[in-house]
Protein backbone atom coordinates (compact mmCIF):
# COMPACT_ATOMS: atom_id res chain seq x y z
CA UNK A 1 0.00 0.00 0.00
CA UNK A 2 2.67 2.36 0.91
CA UNK A 3 4.88 1.62 -2.19
CA UNK A 4 1.65 2.02 -4.42
CA UNK A 5 0.74 5.46 -2.86
CA UNK A 6 4.53 6.89 -3.05
CA UNK A 7 4.61 5.57 -7.17
CA UNK A 8 1.64 7.22 -7.37
CA UNK A 9 2.99 10.54 -5.83
CA UNK A 10 6.22 9.80 -8.35
CA UNK A 11 4.08 9.61 -11.26
CA UNK A 12 1.92 12.76 -10.03
CA UNK A 13 5.46 14.88 -9.77
CA UNK A 14 6.58 13.76 -13.21
CA UNK A 15 3.18 14.98 -15.23
CA UNK A 16 3.68 18.24 -13.19
CA UNK A 17 7.48 18.58 -13.71
CA UNK A 18 6.93 18.48 -17.40
CA UNK A 19 3.68 20.39 -17.63
CA UNK A 20 5.85 22.80 -15.96
CA UNK A 21 8.42 22.69 -18.77
CA UNK A 22 5.97 22.63 -21.55
CA UNK A 23 3.29 25.57 -20.20
CA UNK A 24 7.00 27.55 -19.67
CA UNK A 25 7.39 27.56 -23.41
CA UNK A 26 4.02 27.21 -24.62
CA UNK A 27 1.91 28.76 -22.55
CA UNK A 28 -0.86 27.45 -20.00
CA UNK A 29 -3.77 27.44 -22.51
CA UNK A 30 -1.33 25.13 -24.46
CA UNK A 31 -1.32 22.51 -22.20
CA UNK A 32 -3.48 19.51 -22.55
CA UNK A 33 -3.60 16.24 -21.81
CA UNK A 34 -2.67 15.02 -25.02
CA UNK A 35 0.31 16.58 -25.32
CA UNK A 36 1.31 15.90 -21.70
CA UNK A 37 0.68 12.24 -22.74
CA UNK A 38 2.69 12.06 -25.44
CA UNK A 39 5.43 14.09 -24.03
CA UNK A 40 5.89 11.37 -21.16
CA UNK A 41 5.21 8.14 -23.42
CA UNK A 42 2.00 7.48 -20.86
CA UNK A 43 -2.03 7.06 -21.79
CA UNK A 44 -4.09 10.33 -21.47
CA UNK A 45 -6.02 8.33 -18.63
CA UNK A 46 -2.77 7.58 -16.65
CA UNK A 47 -1.98 11.55 -17.62
CA UNK A 48 -5.38 13.11 -15.87
CA UNK A 49 -6.28 10.53 -13.40
CA UNK A 50 -4.08 11.56 -10.36
CA UNK A 51 -5.78 15.28 -11.33
CA UNK A 52 -8.99 14.77 -12.57
CA UNK A 53 -9.11 17.27 -15.15
CA UNK A 54 -7.05 19.53 -17.12
CA UNK A 55 -8.06 22.51 -14.80
CA UNK A 56 -6.68 20.71 -11.76
CA UNK A 57 -3.42 19.70 -13.92
CA UNK A 58 -3.17 23.52 -14.65
CA UNK A 59 -4.02 24.25 -11.33
CA UNK A 60 -1.06 22.22 -10.22
CA UNK A 61 1.39 22.92 -12.70
CA UNK A 62 0.67 26.88 -11.86
CA UNK A 63 1.07 25.70 -8.07
CA UNK A 64 4.54 23.96 -8.77
CA UNK A 65 6.00 27.09 -10.75
CA UNK A 66 5.17 29.03 -8.03
CA UNK A 67 6.36 27.12 -5.04
CA UNK A 68 9.98 26.56 -7.56
CA UNK A 69 9.90 30.95 -7.60
CA UNK A 70 9.65 30.62 -3.45
CA UNK A 71 12.15 28.13 -2.95
CA UNK A 72 14.66 30.06 -5.08
CA UNK A 73 13.78 33.65 -4.33
CA UNK A 74 11.75 33.90 -1.43
CA UNK A 75 13.34 30.88 1.20
CA UNK A 76 16.86 31.78 0.72
CA UNK A 77 16.40 35.60 1.76
CA UNK A 78 14.78 34.42 4.72
CA UNK A 79 18.07 33.66 5.98
CA UNK A 80 18.88 37.46 5.91
CA UNK A 81 18.02 39.86 8.55
CA UNK A 82 14.27 41.24 8.00
CA UNK A 83 13.71 44.96 6.31
CA UNK A 84 16.70 46.64 4.35
CA UNK A 85 19.28 43.38 4.32
CA UNK A 86 16.39 40.61 3.08
CA UNK A 87 15.41 43.60 0.28
CA UNK A 88 18.97 43.53 -0.96
CA UNK A 89 18.98 39.65 -0.78
CA UNK A 90 15.43 39.22 -2.33
CA UNK A 91 17.33 41.83 -5.07
CA UNK A 92 20.43 39.63 -5.66
CA UNK A 93 18.39 36.54 -5.61
CA UNK A 94 15.36 38.10 -8.24
CA UNK A 95 17.68 38.95 -11.11
CA UNK A 96 19.54 35.87 -10.71
CA UNK A 97 16.23 33.88 -10.85
CA UNK A 98 15.26 36.49 -13.97
CA UNK A 99 18.53 35.72 -15.11
CA UNK A 100 19.37 32.01 -14.97
CA UNK A 101 16.23 30.79 -13.66
CA UNK A 102 14.30 26.72 -14.32
CA UNK A 103 12.19 27.91 -16.92
CA UNK A 104 13.12 27.99 -20.86
CA UNK A 105 11.21 31.11 -21.54
CA UNK A 106 11.86 33.23 -18.71
CA UNK A 107 9.90 33.71 -15.40
CA UNK A 108 7.00 31.38 -15.04
CA UNK A 109 4.62 34.10 -13.31
CA UNK A 110 5.30 37.08 -15.71
CA UNK A 111 4.81 34.97 -18.32
CA UNK A 112 1.59 33.90 -16.70
CA UNK A 113 0.21 37.17 -15.83
CA UNK A 114 0.75 37.90 -19.18
CA UNK A 115 -1.35 34.94 -20.29
CA UNK A 116 -3.88 35.00 -17.83
CA UNK A 117 -4.71 39.24 -16.68
CA UNK A 118 -7.56 39.22 -18.70
CA UNK A 119 -9.14 36.11 -18.77
CA UNK A 120 -11.75 35.34 -15.45
CA UNK A 121 -11.73 31.79 -13.63
CA UNK A 122 -9.96 29.61 -11.44
CA UNK A 123 -6.38 30.08 -12.76
CA UNK A 124 -6.58 33.91 -13.00
CA UNK A 125 -7.74 33.92 -9.27
CA UNK A 126 -5.03 31.37 -8.26
CA UNK A 127 -2.12 33.55 -10.30
CA UNK A 128 -3.82 36.71 -8.37
CA UNK A 129 -3.41 34.69 -5.09
CA UNK A 130 0.37 33.96 -6.06
CA UNK A 131 1.23 37.48 -6.87
CA UNK A 132 -0.65 39.52 -4.24
CA UNK A 133 0.79 37.45 -1.91
CA UNK A 134 4.66 37.94 -3.14
CA UNK A 135 3.69 41.94 -3.30
CA UNK A 136 2.84 41.98 0.40
CA UNK A 137 5.80 40.08 1.17
CA UNK A 138 8.04 42.81 -0.89
CA UNK A 139 6.00 45.58 0.92
CA UNK A 140 6.76 43.80 4.31
CA UNK A 141 9.95 44.11 3.43
CA UNK A 142 10.33 47.62 2.32
CA UNK A 143 8.07 48.90 5.51
CA UNK A 144 10.33 47.08 8.16
CA UNK A 145 13.12 48.77 6.48
CA UNK A 146 11.17 52.15 7.00
CA UNK A 147 10.94 51.45 10.25
CA UNK A 148 14.19 50.99 10.81
CA UNK A 149 15.81 54.21 9.15
CA UNK A 150 17.35 51.90 6.41
CA UNK A 151 15.10 53.14 3.98
CA UNK A 152 13.40 56.76 3.62
CA UNK A 153 10.03 56.96 4.93
CA UNK A 154 8.77 59.98 1.97
CA UNK A 155 9.31 56.70 -0.41
CA UNK A 156 5.73 54.87 -0.47
CA UNK A 157 6.37 51.26 -0.01
CA UNK A 158 3.35 50.71 -2.63
CA UNK A 159 4.96 52.87 -5.00
CA UNK A 160 8.58 50.92 -4.80
CA UNK A 161 6.51 47.62 -4.60
CA UNK A 162 5.14 48.57 -8.18
CA UNK A 163 8.82 50.35 -9.41
CA UNK A 164 10.71 46.57 -8.31
CA UNK A 165 7.93 44.18 -10.04
CA UNK A 166 8.20 47.10 -13.31
CA UNK A 167 11.85 46.64 -13.29
CA UNK A 168 11.74 42.51 -12.72
CA UNK A 169 8.72 42.61 -15.95
CA UNK A 170 11.02 44.88 -18.13
CA UNK A 171 14.30 42.91 -17.61
CA UNK A 172 12.27 39.36 -17.94
CA UNK A 173 11.51 40.70 -21.88
CA UNK A 174 15.16 42.40 -21.97
CA UNK A 175 16.75 38.89 -21.32
CA UNK A 176 13.84 36.69 -23.16
CA UNK A 177 13.49 38.93 -26.17
CA UNK A 178 15.98 40.99 -27.24
CA UNK A 179 18.88 38.88 -25.51
CA UNK A 180 20.03 41.24 -23.74
CA UNK A 181 23.24 40.07 -21.72
CA UNK A 182 23.41 43.58 -19.19
CA UNK A 183 19.79 42.88 -18.56
CA UNK A 184 20.19 41.40 -15.20
CA UNK A 185 22.88 43.45 -14.08
CA UNK A 186 20.61 46.50 -14.75
CA UNK A 187 17.87 45.40 -13.28
CA UNK A 188 20.02 44.53 -9.74
CA UNK A 189 21.33 48.38 -10.01
CA UNK A 190 17.79 50.32 -10.95
CA UNK A 191 16.30 48.11 -8.00
CA UNK A 192 18.89 49.51 -5.40
CA UNK A 193 19.01 52.61 -6.81
CA UNK A 194 15.02 52.89 -5.96
CA UNK A 195 14.98 51.47 -2.98
CA UNK A 196 18.35 53.81 -2.00
CA UNK A 197 15.71 56.69 -3.02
Amino acid sequence: MRRSAEAARQTRDRIVATGVTKASTDGLDALTIGSLAQALGMSKAGVVGPFGSRADLQLAVLGKAADMFIAAVVAPSEKAEPGLRRLRAVIGLWCGYLDGGPFPNGCFVTAASCELDGRPGELRSFLLGVVARWRAFLREQVVIAQAAGDIATTLDADDLVTTLTGIAMAANQEIQLLGDPAAPARARRLMLAAIAG
